[in-house]
């Protein structure tokens, strides 16, 4: 368990958005950040964090709290390893007690399986550098590589003991279950026998971007026709190679600083890049590019660089995962290395400036080098010519931006030197066919009558839910200020009638609301906010130095999701930049008396209109014998919502 302090101390020091800017690229938009949101596919941004509310919203799949919440979202870390993770971020010492056998033992599948992958982690790593075979062997191939100790060190490598199951035994002993080990793929159950699956290999730990190990890639050492070259860990719940991309925790800060990644093939040509001092560089792992791949490094920059080595055959395998980052709305640009050269080796032999000179100069747009490279294979050939051409158009169809498009198809023209007019009739052949696949959603599109025919009916708006809602944001961003409030006091004048008198009074905010909504015995109907309503009055009520920020640390998940929802809520315009067009809307802090008592008196104004219709039902009820006295109720409320009304400006 970790204490209560330290818990308190990791919150005081985190920054929501610099912990989430290590996973999203993040933009300012007025007081807040905006992005792509983590969780959904898309290409415009739903994703908002608050600095000042040290929250954070996801419009587009409904979820939101606060930084520990984002970790346990994104990452799946469990509550202490969220405070765990930020407390390295800050360099905070935590105090833990120890864990029962009872407490291990409650670990649920997902985190014995990350605890079973860091204990192997440090096992390998140990066997490395701690002993004769690793050292001999393991050690001696990295050094080859040109890998300096502290890049070994920084990318955790480490070497399998060439033993049938030293590893497995190693594992066993300190308790961990043989159930994990198989689930991992770090060890393989054949009957009663059991194997190290990585057995006499180095070990390239893969990791996600926070850092958890999530599997491993091992690569063999000796010449055996039978084994494979590189070994990845099987799938299991927590590695899925097609989410997940080598040198990705490393590389996120460097490729949201630079805006750019760079994107190879091998876990050496990563930390090769890394040694010689460029960092913003991630791999596929050796498994063809995927678009949730291609979407974690959309999080943190719009723009790829792909290095190829020279081998053509692989180029032209290649192209197909430029069509997926196209089809994503990101810039895509080609390098190649000379013949007989790839990324590790052209790395190791040149320096930082002379390998940074190489990829400016030598960095084409996809469409020059596409061009290039399928033009060589067809120039003799005029049937071959045509299919390179529609290939490179197809390349351009799958691009979202119509603006983008119309520049490569010049661009294609003057390369190809072939008429614009034919490529954009090809583009537009190749659009129809995509519009025809999916024809269901296009004719709803284009039948405008039959939208309005089927429109369903508009769901009615629940004032009362809207009202509490209001309160409850209210008391959260304002509820220990003190303001001056004109009260309104119900009197008779000379003539008998009711009249509204106003009365300045000085309060803090949450009094004023809880004594008014006392004075009138009015409850919250919806129950999510009753809750919400209690807890935060007693919250405001004993702590003066109520914080926004340690208030929403000390609920549970669900009311600090609500939380969110309702604080962002009103700040979801900035996602459309409502300002580029001139449209300004009023901050409520520069007058929260007034929508204090403008909330009242809308839910006042709403609870009479309420009871009025509650006696015209009865009256209709009971027409026989009309009871004079309900209409006198009715008259009395008739007339103070109208006196509500003339405060509100506004007809009710």
């Amino acid at each position: 368990m970790i204490s209560p302090s330290s818990i308190d101390q990791v919150f005081e020091a985190s920054r929501v958005e610099e912990v989430i800017g290590d996973f999203v690229q993040l933009k300012k938009s007025g007081s807040n950040f905006k992005g792509l949101s983590p969780f959904s596919d898309e290409r415009s941004p739903s994703f908002m964090v608050s600095p000042v509310k040290q929250i954070w919203k996801d419009f587009s799949s409904g979820k939101g709290g606060n930084v520990v919440a984002f970790l346990m979202e994104h990452e799946h870390f469990t509550y202490p390893e969220a405070i765990k993770y930020l407390a390295k971020k800050y360099n905070i010492e935590i105090e833990e007690t120890e864990q029962t056998d009872e407490q291990k033992e409650k670990q649920d599948e997902r985190e014995s399986l990350y605890l079973v992958s860091e204990f192997a982690n440090a096992y390998f790593q140990k066997i490395l550098h701690k002993t004769d075979q690793g050292k001999s062997i393991g050690l001696s191939y990295f050094k080859e590589r040109g890998f300096t100790e502290d890049t070994i060190k920084k990318f955790d490598l480490g070497y399998s003991l060439n033993e049938w199951q030293a590893f497995t035994d190693e594992a066993l002993k300190q308790g961990y279950k043989l159930e994990f080990l198989e689930k991992t793929g770090l060890t393989i159950v054949k009957e009663d026998k059991r194997f190290d699956r990585f057995k006499g290999r180095v070990m390239f730990p893969i990791k996600s971007m926070s850092g958890r190990v999530l599997g491993f890639g091992g690569r063999i050492l000796i010449t055996d026709k039978k084994a494979a070259k590189y070994m990845n860990s099987p799938e299991s719940i927590i590695y899925h190679k097609s989410n997940v991309l080598y040198g990705i925790y490393h590389a996120k800060q460097s490729i949201a600083k630079e805006d750019n990644c760079y994107l190879v093939e091998g876990y050496t040509d990563v930390i090769q890049f890394h040694q010689t001092g460029i960092k913003n560089v991630v791999s596929s792992s050796g498994t063809a590019l995927t678009s949730e791949q291609i979407r974690l490094i959309n999080r943190l920059t719009k723009n790829i660089t792909v290095l190829f080595d020279g081998d053509a055959a692989g180029m032209r395998a290649s192209l197909r995962g430029i069509d997926l980052i196209l089809e994503q709305g990101m810039n895509v640009r080609v390098c190649t290395f000379p013949e007989g050269e790839d990324p590790d080796s052209f790395a190791k032999q040149n320096t930082l400036e002379e390998l940074t000179v190489y990829l400016e100069e030598n960095a084409k747009d996809f469409i020059q080098f596409k061009a290039s490279v399928l033009f060589e294979e067809s120039k003799n050939d005029p049937i071959k010519k045509a299919d390179t051409v529609r290939d490179i158009v197809n390349s351009i169809s799958k691009i979202p931006d119509r603006i983008k498009k119309e520049i490569y198809i010049q661009e294609c023209a003057r390369i190809m030197d072939i008429s614009e007019d034919v490529l954009f009739s090809t583009l537009a052949q190749i659009n129809k066919k995509e519009f025809q696949d999916a024809n269901t959603e296009y004719k709803t599109e284009t039948k405008a009558f039959d939208v309005i025919k089927n429109k369903q009916p508009v769901e009615k708006v629940d004032i009362q839910y809207v009202l509490e809602r209001k309160i409850i944001e209210v008391l959260l961003l304002y509820g220990n200020k003190t303001e001056d409030f004109e009260d309104l006091i119900l009197k008779e004048n000379d003539k008998g009638n009711l009249v509204l008198e106003p009365v300045i009074n000085t309060a803090k905010v949450f009094e004023k609301i809880f004594l008014d909504l006392q004075e009138d015995e009015m409850e919250f109907t919806n129950p999510k906010f009753k809750t919400l309503y209690y807890t935060i009055i007693d919250t405001l009520n004993q702590n003066p130095e109520f914080q926004l920020k340690t208030f929403i640390n000390t609920v549970d998940a669900d009311m600090a999701n609500e939380i969110t929802t309702i604080l962002m809520e009103d700040e979801r315009y900035t996602l459309d930049d409502w300002e580029r067009m001139q449209i300004f809307p009023k901050e409520k802090k520069h007058s929260v008396a007034q929508l204090v008592s403008e909330t009242i008196l809308s839910l006042r104004c709403f609870l009479i209109d309420q009871k009025v219709k509650e006696f015209q039902q009865k009256t209709v009820a009971n027409k026989a014998e009309i009871n004079k006295s309900i209409l006198e109720e009715v008259k009395d409320y008739s007339g103070l919502k109208m006196l509500l009304s003339r405060k509100l400006n506004r007809a009710l």
